[in-house]
């Protein structure tokens, strides 16, 4: 592998190893009836968010409460040491796709089958601390400014 390769591998590894992300893969939900309640949570502070999770009545809001919880513990055992509430933790992104479908038959009138299609989805959250990206944007212009 070339050195340009390799240093843009490095840089990609390193800036991966940073984020904070939980994923919930196969749920037997339909991607649009998630995609409602994640887009209730999309960018808001990680405690809001789990309020918000804790007291909707879909059903979906259960799941994706408990990968906030998931994405929350990573961040804690990515930053050991720093408190949770000294951090503006918020959900960076939040992106719902279709996953596999299962494909059923029903008997319909007449002889004939209609088919049921039981879809379910993947849901990727990623964590991003509000303080941290407001400290390196401060740092890009001063350095911007020297230049």
């Amino acid at each position: 592998m070339g050195s340009r390769k390799h240093n843009s591998a490095e840089k990609r590894k390193s800036e991966k190893s940073k984020l904070v992300m939980a994923r919930l893969r196969n749920v037997p939900t339909s991607p649009r009836k998630m995609r409602i309640v994640a887009d209730l949570v999309r960018g808001m502070d990680v405690e809001k968010a789990m309020h918000v999770l804790q007291h909707t009545s879909k059903e979906a809001a259960g799941r994706l409460y408990k990968l906030v919880r998931s994405a929350v513990a990573n961040w804690e055992v990515k930053h050991e040491g720093e408190r949770l509430e000294d951090n503006a933790l918020y959900i960076k992104e939040i992106s719902v796709d279709s996953g596999r479908m299962l494909k059923r038959i029903q008997p319909a009138p007449q002889g004939r089958a209609y088919r049921i299609r039981k879809r379910s989805n993947h849901v990727t959250l990623i964590l991003g601390n509000r303080l941290a990206e407001m400290n390196q944007e401060v740092n890009e212009e001063s350095e911007n400014n020297e230049n």
